[in-house]
C-alpha cells in the first residue's frame, strides 16, 4: 500500500550522512540521497533516517 510523504515533512528532511535534500522515490516508498548513494525506507509513513537501515542504491539508480 503506497501512502505519500507529507511534503512538509520532505522540504526539512535531509541526508544523515551529507546533509543535502533527499528525492522521495513513491512507488519504492523511499527517501534517496544521491550523494551518499543511499535509500533509506518510509514504514507506515514514517522515514527511518537511519544510515544503517538504508539500501544502498547502485549506479544506475543515483542522478548525478
Amino acid at each position: 500500500m503506497s501512502q505519500n510523504i507529507d511534503p512538509k515533512l520532505l522540504e526539512i528532511l535531509v541526508c544523515p550522512m551529507t546533509k543535502v535534500p533527499l528525492r522521495y522515490d513513491e512507488k519504492a516508498q523511499e527517501l534517496l540521497s544521491d550523494r551518499a548513494g543511499l535509500a533509506f525506507p518510509i514504514r507506515d509513513g514514517i522515514p527511518v533516517m537511519l544510515p544503517d537501515e538504508a539500501r544502498k542504491m547502485d549506479d544506475t539508480e543515483i542522478k548525478k
